[in-house]
């Protein structure tokens, strides 16, 4: 039979979530990255409550914390992994994987020209030589031709970003980088940022199994949530894993380490996101095959996404494009035009990292003339919004708003 206070927490928990949202509108606008990538449910609520009921004995507290190993273990079996860390962020589990890479002076890291400056940082942060290369022009992900271009002896690891929700080419990385083994090190390490792709698929297995490591977000606005911040580390190797648990969790006899974990909290709802994340990431597709659908017919001069054979979206991000005609001034009155006129927000997601004012990847020599392809795509790029609660009155209306704004900006 059920408590008294398990009851009542329930009660509590139906009241707080809402049920229903209003139609995307100029009164009721939608920007085209959601704040909230995934939802929550009741029963986020409910675990977060329980929680905390169990942690208010004062002999108790917030330790131990079972809740933050059980969401590792989940997290790991999701996605075939054999180890799995939880940390504070996905920027903290980019910079911990850098530090396990033990950078010397000279040492290269490559990367994607086009990502969330987060990524390059974190090289620059442990002492690596950032490398940029250029996007694949179709998936818009790191393109494995251009890296064996720019790949050198000198050359540790390749940062890739599985990128708007669609995994990176990993195993064409790989070879890539037994093709050109450092004279110290050998191959260099293939390290995932699905930051935006948890969920996502390659090649029969799940985002997070394939690579040296893999390292996600649980930011508020990606596809799991754990309160608005969070992240975790996947590997399948034990010695990274020892050096990454280290790093996060005080140290061991052999490494160094500080405190990058997670709250009870936040694993008690990573939980519950866990368990609901696959349904809920076939929500997002199912959505995203019926806009797709719907810009095809309505807008076809627009260059629209796809999903390659053997790979499997999480569409995080639509990233379209405009025409070529329409590069970089009409493209950015789009952008302006749409939220004021229609409701609709559009989102670049993202421009090439050395574009960004006020970071330090601004002064560091890059240019667009260095990579044509990206610099070609960040002035086409835009991405309507995308979401599993989209309604089919929501997705008819992104379509009609597109169709609206790109009639105005032909005009210009």
């Amino acid at each position: 039979m059920e408590s008294s206070k398990t009851a009542a927490i329930k009660a509590v928990a139906r009241q707080i979530v809402p049920t229903e949202f209003p139609p995307i509108s100029k009164e009721h606008p939608v920007p085209g990255e959601p704040s909230l990538g995934t939802w929550y449910t009741p029963e986020e609520v409910e675990a977060l409550l329980e929680v905390m009921a169990s942690s208010m004995d004062w002999r108790v507290g917030f330790h131990p914390q079972p809740e933050v190993g059980e969401f590792e273990k989940e997290f790991a079996a999701f996605t075939g992994s054999n180890y799995a860390f939880a940390c504070t962020s996905g920027g903290t589990a980019l910079d911990m994987a850098m530090m396990a890479l033990d950078l010397e002076p000279g040492d290269e890291v490559i990367s994607p020209a086009a990502t969330y400056p987060g990524t390059h940082t974190s090289i620059i942060g442990q002492g690596g030589k950032l490398v940029l290369a250029e996007l694949d022009p179709v998936t818009y992900n790191l393109s494995p031709e251009d890296v064996e271009r720019r790949i050198t002896k000198n050359t540790r690891a390749i940062l890739v970003v599985h990128d708007h929700g669609l995994s990176a080419p990993i195993d064409e990385l790989e070879e890539v980088a037994k093709r050109h083994p450092h004279p110290k090190h050998g191959p260099a390490k293939v390290i995932g940022d699905a930051a935006r792709a948890c969920g996502a698929g390659y090649k029969g297995t799940k985002v997070g199994k394939k690579g040296w490591m893999t390292l996600f977000s649980f930011h508020t606005q990606k596809l799991l949530v754990t309160l608005g911040e969070g992240g975790m580390v996947t590997t399948d190797d034990s010695e990274a894993f020892d050096r990454i648990r280290a790093l996060g969790n005080w140290g061991s006899e052999k490494y160094w380490g500080t405190n990058y974990r997670i709250s009870k909290l936040q694993a008690a709802v990573g939980l519950v996101q866990i368990k609901h994340l696959a349904e809920k990431v076939e929500k997002r597709r199912a959505n995203a095959w019926k806009l797709l659908d719907l810009l095809a017919k309505r807008v076809p001069e627009i260059v629209l996404p796809t999903e390659p054979e053997g790979y499997y979206h999480a569409w995080y991000l639509m990233t379209c494009m405009v025409p070529k005609e329409f590069a970089g001034e009409k493209r950015n009155a789009l952008l302006k035009w749409m939220p004021e006129n229609t409701g609709v927000g559009l989102v670049v997601g993202n421009q090439p990292t050395y574009r960004y004012p006020g970071r330090i990847l601004h002064h560091m020599g890059f240019s667009d003339a260095d990579f044509p392809v990206t610099a070609d795509i960040g002035d086409r790029m835009f991405a309507p919004p995308m979401h599993g609660l989209l309604t089919d009155a929501d997705l008819e209306h992104i379509a009609d708003s597109l169709r609206a704004g790109m009639d105005y900006i032909a005009k210009l």
